[in-house]
């Protein structure tokens, strides 16, 4: 299988958008992590690795874990069931970190995270997900509408309305069969 060069994010939550890794082409699964460098291009791309780091061996394995342990809370905390958070508690302990400042737009406080093994890389993304457990309403976190999509959403539109992953792919498919439905009704 292709690696995914450039991620695409629908989740509006990198919890989310790590969930959404997994999604369905043409009726099948597709994993668009193949390897250590689509995790660590990932990572970058959602902002939560530096871009000189380097993929360590293991971060495929490592993130896919941590992806499941992920998609369970948020299955298992939207079905309203207790959670089990030893494994995402693990995850964050291996977060190492020390603030720097920084003078981009002028000067900001940010976390500088160690990047050395798999689970030290992960470990922002792991804070992540504790944090949607924590401070998002999940009322407003969404599987799209579409029957055979599997990704998952924070609605932040003004009007909570949001019913796909995305109006350019789902929205689109499902309008247009809408009105077929509806002209083939009319003819």
């Amino acid at each position: 299988m292709k690696s995914m060069n450039t991620p695409t994010f629908y989740g509006d939550h990198p919890a989310l958008d790590l969930m959404n890794t997994v999604m369905v082409q043409d009726g099948a699964a597709i994993d668009t992590w193949q390897s250590d460098a689509d995790v660590l291009r990932w990572l970058q791309a959602q902002q939560l690795a530096p871009a000189k780091a380097h993929a360590p061996s293991g971060l495929l394995e490592a993130g896919r874990a941590l992806r499941e342990v992920v998609r369970t809370l948020v299955l298992d905390k939207k079905a309203g069931k207790p959670l089990q958070v030893k494994a995402l508690n693990a995850a964050m302990a291996h977060a190492q970190r020390h603030m720097v400042l920084a003078e981009e737009d002028g000067l900001q406080l940010r976390p500088h995270y160690a990047t050395a093994t798999p689970q030290a890389l992960l470990a922002p993304l792991a804070e992540a997900a504790a944090s949607l457990l924590v401070t998002v309403d999940f009322t407003l976190v969404r599987k799209c509408e579409d029957s055979e999509c599997v990704l998952w959403f924070h609605d932040q539109t003004k009007s909570h309305r949001r019913r796909w992953c995305s109006m350019a792919q789902c929205g689109n498919r499902n309008k247009v069969a809408s009105f077929r439905q509806r002209q083939q009704k009319e003819a």
